[in-house]
C-alpha cells in the first residue's frame, strides 16, 4: 500500500523554475499524460462504494533520458483528503494491458472493454485532463512541471511513503516544502484544489 503525500504549486516563469529544479535534482523523463475520470452516475444519500473522485483511465506516454518511449494505461482510484495544503492520498492502481492473444498495436481493446464495464457499473464518463511535462528526481522526492491543458503551469512535489500518519504526514510536509522553497517558489502559490475542482470550475 502506498499513500502520496504531495503538493502543487502555481508556476509563473516556467523557464525559470526549470533551470533552477535543473540544478537541483536528477532529470528522468518528459511526459504526456492524458487522464479520463469515470464517476458515479448517480450519487445517493447512502454510501457508494466508488470513490466520489471516481475512477481515473491514464494513457501515458514517457520519454527517458535515452531517448526510448513508451505507452502505457494505468487505471487508478484514490481516498483523498487535505491536511493542512498537502494532499495525502491513499492510492491503488494497476496496469491495463491488452489481451496476448492476435497482436494488438496497443492496449485500446483492453480500455474499451474496462470503460464497457464501468458502465455496466452505473459510473459516466466525467472529466478530461491532459498534462505535458517534464519530471525528475530528488532524493525521495518525485518532481513534475507540467503544462495543464486550460489551466496552466504547475509544479508537482511528491513522495510516497508506507502509511499516512500524522508523523510520517509532517516529516514528508516539510521536506516537501524546504524543496520548494530551494525551487524558489513562495508556499502563497500552493494550490489546494483538485485539478478537477479547478476543472469544473471553468
Amino acid at each position: 500500500m502506498a499513500f502520496e503525500i504531495e503538493l502543487k504549486a502555481w508556476v509563473d516563469d516556467r523557464e525559470a523554475v526549470e533551470q533552477r529544479i535543473g540544478a537541483l535534482a536528477d532529470l528522468t523523463a518528459d511526459f504526456e499524460k492524458e487522464d479520463r475520470y469515470w464517476i458515479p452516475a448517480i450519487l445517493t444519500g447512502g454510501r457508494c462504494a466508488v470513490p466520489v473522485s471516481g475512477v481515473r483511465i491514464r494513457r501515458e506516454t514517457v520519454r527517458g533520458r535515452d531517448g526510448a518511449t513508451e505507452s502505457f494505461t494505468l487505471v487508478t482510484y484514490k481516498t483523498k483528503e487535505v491536511r493542512g495544503g498537502i494532499e495525502v492520498n491513499d492510492e491503488k492502481e494497476f496496469l491495463l494491458k491488452a489481451a496476448p492473444n492476435g497482436i494488438p498495436a496497443c492496449d485500446d481493446a483492453a480500455v474499451k472493454a474496462f470503460e464497457e464495464l464501468l458502465e455496466r457499473l452505473g459510473l459516466a464518463h466525467g472529466m478530461h485532463k491532459k498534462k505535458l511535462g517534464r519530471s525528475w528526481k530528488y532524493g525521495s522526492i518525485a518532481v513534475e512541471l507540467s503544462d495543464v491543458e486550460s489551466l496552466g503551469c504547475f509544479l508537482e512535489l511528491e513522495i510516497l511513503a508506507g502509511d499516512n500518519d500524522s508523523e510520517t504526514v509532517e516529516l514528508a510536509r516539510k521536506s516537501l516544502l524546504g524543496l520548494l522553497a530551494l525551487i524558489g517558489i513562495n508556499e502563497n502559490r500552493i494550490e489546494t484544489r483538485y485539478y478537477n475542482e479547478m476543472l469544473a470550475q471553468l
